[in-house]
């Protein structure tokens, strides 16, 4: 059986102590109650003056933004990434078919999604005005070709008479006969002479016999005698003085004939005309040409009012129609002022896809899509072109063009479709799948030393810290990779980190919502 409960050990002795022993505790309360309490207080002044100080300290107003993070992750090939809305367009663009010639549409002879063949033609303008010109063209290249024919006529007559100048026999000959009767007077003078002196010498005997008669002749026969004596005389004076101006007569037809058989030999006039009559064939010739040239303009333009294909292809649509007054190829005009239709290939055409911005680091070139649209019952293989530059601020997208690999017949241009993008193939195993985070920063907000990059951050306490950071290749719309130095809970400073120094306290006033946006 248990003892009994003893309860006299739990009751308190309230009796009156010694005084000597009462001394000593009245001490220690003491310090517990007014030391120690004093001491908690100054404490307590002193934390808040040390918190009411920071407050009172002049503060800078800044904006953050959010490090950005974007998981990416690696698949096994062909296996579902992201999908992205997109439309189809050719590629790379459409074709403008344009009117070569000014003038004005008469016909148009293809419809919109219609099938044509290059050199098919498209429409036709009013040609008479180029007929006219055609017709005027060969007029004047008739007219050109019987100045030619006349100038080839004459330089032939010009050669001609260079090869065989009997022009030039004709006064040769007479000027040697001249010369020839001229020499055989010259040779007859001496016997002419001769004669001469002998008629003289018989009148003056005859005369002489009869003045010695005297009375027995008549008077009148003696003076006849005298008159034939005289005239003899007189004609032997003239045969001695013709001898010097028979010489001189000589001589200067000898010099004509010389000048005669020189002319015929160097033969200057004749070769003058033909040399002229050479450039007249020359000119004619390229005015011949020139008018050719302007037959072959004129046909040209009358070609170029019909309007042809310049591909095979299919009609996208038409610009102009009937009625409208085209430019062609005037300097003046404007940039599609001559454009009847757009055309495209229907065998080449890509999707321009709106992918997130978040997607856009698992989008590289060769990558494959499956683009699906209510026009085709299966889906469309395609492969990733190139990213574009277009970002939409609004829809916080990034136009990515990919290219229809066989695109089926019942797809064109500006269907809305689905772009399903895949994974590439990459050099791992089949089996082996990772995920890994990547951070991205504005790129206007790291700054660059000569001992390496940084980017001003705050901390919980709201004081700029500046941070060293090890950045790596740009990434889409304005950012940079990050691959160091910052957490995912960082907030880097957009605004106001001019001037700031380490430790410094700022006012975060809120987040910037438009920086890294182009």
């Amino acid at each position: 059986m248990a003892a009994p409960l003893d309860l006299s050990q739990l009751a308190l002795d309230r009796s009156p102590a010694s005084e000597s022993v009462a001394t000593k505790p009245r001490r220690k309360r003491w310090g517990t109650r007014y030391v120690l309490p004093l001491a908690i207080i100054v404490g307590f002044v002193g934390l808040l003056a040390a918190a009411a100080g920071r407050q009172l300290m002049p503060q800078r107003s800044v904006t953050v933004v959010p490090v950005i993070v974007k998981r990416a992750e690696v698949q096994q090939a062909g296996t579902t990434l992201f999908q992205s809305p997109g439309w189809i367009e050719p590629r790379p663009t459409a074709i403008s078919v344009a009117a070569l010639a000014p003038g004005v549409i008469e016909e148009l002879l293809v419809v919109e999604g219609q099938r044509v063949e290059k050199d098919e033609a498209i429409a036709k303008l009013i040609a008479i005005d180029a007929e006219l010109d055609v017709q005027q063209a060969k007029n004047s290249l008739a007219i050109r070709e019987g100045e030619l024919n006349r100038a080839i006529a004459e330089r032939n007559a010009a050669k001609i008479r260079i090869d065989n100048p009997v022009h030039l026999e004709v006064p040769l000959a007479d000027a040697q006969s001249t010369l020839a009767r001229a020499k055989t007077e010259v040779a007859k003078l001496p016997f002419l002479i001769e004669a001469a002196e002998a008629n003289v010498n018989f009148a003056h005997s005859s005369m002489e016999g009869k003045q010695a008669a005297e009375n027995a002749i008549a008077g009148r026969i003696v003076r006849q005698a005298e008159s034939e004596h005289a005239a003899a005389h007189a004609n032997m004076q003239e045969l001695r003085q013709r001898q010097p101006n028979l010489q001189s007569e000589v001589d200067t037809l000898k010099r004509k004939v010389d000048a005669l058989q020189r002319q015929r030999e160097l033969l200057v006039e004749e070769n003058r005309q033909f040399q002229e009559a050479e450039a007249k064939v020359e000119s004619a010739i390229a005015l011949r040409d020139e008018a050719k040239l302007r037959v072959r303009q004129a046909e040209l333009a009358l070609e170029r009012n019909v309007v042809r294909a310049p591909m095979d292809g299919r009609v996208l649509r038409l610009v102009a129609a009937p009625g409208t007054r085209v430019m062609g190829l005037d300097a003046m005009a404007g940039q599609s002022s001559g454009t009847v239709i757009e055309m495209y290939d229907p065998d080449r055409l890509q999707v321009r896809a709106d992918v997130r911005l978040e997607d856009v680091p698992m989008v590289t070139p060769g990558q494959p899509v499956e683009i699906e649209t209510a026009s085709s019952s299966a889906p469309i293989r395609g492969r990733v072109l190139q990213s574009t530059s277009s970002a939409n601020i609004q829809k916080n997208t990034l136009e990515v063009k990919v290219e229809l690999i066989d695109p089926p017949p019942s797809v064109s241009p500006e269907m809305l479709v689905t772009a399903t993008f895949l994974a590439p193939q990459v050099e791992r195993s089949a089996s082996e799948a990772t995920e890994a985070e990547r951070m991205f920063a504005p790129k206007q907000l790291i700054q660059s030393t000569e001992s390496g990059s940084f980017a001003w951050v705050v901390d919980a306490d709201e004081t700029a810290r500046q941070r060293s950071v090890e950045v790596g290749n740009d990434g889409p719309d304005g950012l940079v990779e990050i691959k160091s130095g910052l957490r995912v809970t960082d907030k880097l400073i957009a605004s106001g980190s001019d001037g700031l120094t380490q430790g410094s306290p700022v006012h975060v006033t809120g987040d910037d919502q438009t920086i890294g946006i182009k």
